[in-house]
């Protein structure tokens, strides 16, 4: 039988270790979720092939450090895709930070809230009134997490790049009402990443997207306000685009919309288009070309050095 120090002690150990693992799951909102009613429904998480969560009702950051020792001071939000209707939460995300802090890239996961929720109103601003607050709350606690704040860009796949581009194109719009200082915080990346993303809600878009975020009539400001290459100004941040030519979910003219736009108002931008690879493959692992763009994105973002 244990004797009693060393009961304390295991006690006191997996104390610290439940608070560290704590420590690493922040919630987006302090005080009242903005656009939120309350309602039946559930969030549900489904572990089956990929982990992906639906109608997710208390948004939260999972923050993913790396030791300070490999550290660049570098920090990517990472926006997974879904159509808007689920997050592939560890395919896209948690996968994804694994990743970049093998790179000495701090990664935070969003689990932001879904547009098709029973439980939102005017729940096409609930996306970006989420990305918004995180950036604002990554950037609060770029001291503590050991990251330079004018180095935090985002990742999105998919669905994911849509928000992650909406973040980039609309991040001075004011979408809810300040709740602390933290809202005083700029919410603009530095650098954004945008893996097959949905950029258009016009005629080339992925439908399932559009209904989900717009609604299925939405009116023609809405697709104006949220085809982002439409939005792109001289001050939309710096961007990194891969694509394959055979996606047929979410047409490549997506990325090359967004990278004409950034083209034309002399934003610096790069953009990877492969033969193959179809839509969804993540970071690419199982294809001898597609694995090699998360390198290419590490070179892409250290040429971003002044």
């Amino acid at each position: 039988m244990m004797n009693q120090n060393k009961v304390c002690f295991l006690l006191l150990l997996f104390m610290c270790i439940l608070g560290n693992a704590q420590d690493t799951i922040l919630p987006i909102w302090t005080k009242e979720i903005p656009n939120r009613v309350e309602t039946d429904e559930k969030e549900v998480k489904d572990a089956k092939e990929i982990l992906r969560f639906r109608w997710v009702q208390e948004p939260i950051l999972e923050v993913f450090l790396p030791a300070k020792r490999s550290a660049t001071g570098k920090a990517m939000l990472i926006f997974p895709g879904g159509g808007y209707q689920f997050l592939a939460y560890d395919w896209e995300g948690t996968d994804v930070a694994k990743f970049l802090n093998a790179k000495g890239v701090a990664a935070i996961v969003v689990k932001s809230r879904l547009p098709n929720s029973k439980s939102l109103t005017e729940a096409y601003k609930v996306p970006l009134q989420d990305a918004q607050r995180a950036m604002r709350i990554t950037r609060a606690n770029a001291t503590k997490w050991n990251i330079n704040s004018d180095e935090i860009g985002v990742i999105g796949f998919s669905a994911g790049g849509h928000l992650a581009s909406t973040l980039g194109t609309h991040y001075n719009e004011i979408v809810y009402a300040k709740q602390d200082s933290i809202d005083e915080i700029s919410a603009r990346p530095d650098f954004m990443a945008l893996l097959y993303p949905v950029i258009t809600m016009k005629a080339q878009t992925h439908q399932g997207s559009k209904n989900s975020l717009l609604g299925k009539n939405p009116s023609e400001e809405k697709v104006k306000a949220f085809s982002n290459e439409t939005q792109v100004t001289t001050n939309t941040p710096p961007t990194f685009l891969v694509h394959a030519t055979d996606d047929t979910v979410v047409p490549v003219e997506n990325s090359l919309l967004f990278y004409a736009a950034l083209k034309a108002n002399k934003v610096p931008a790069t953009l990877f288009v492969y033969p193959k690879g179809g839509h969804g493959f993540g970071l690419g692992l199982h294809d001898e070309f597609l694995k090699d763009w998360p390198n290419q994105l590490m070179t892409w973002m250290l040429s971003l050095e002044k």
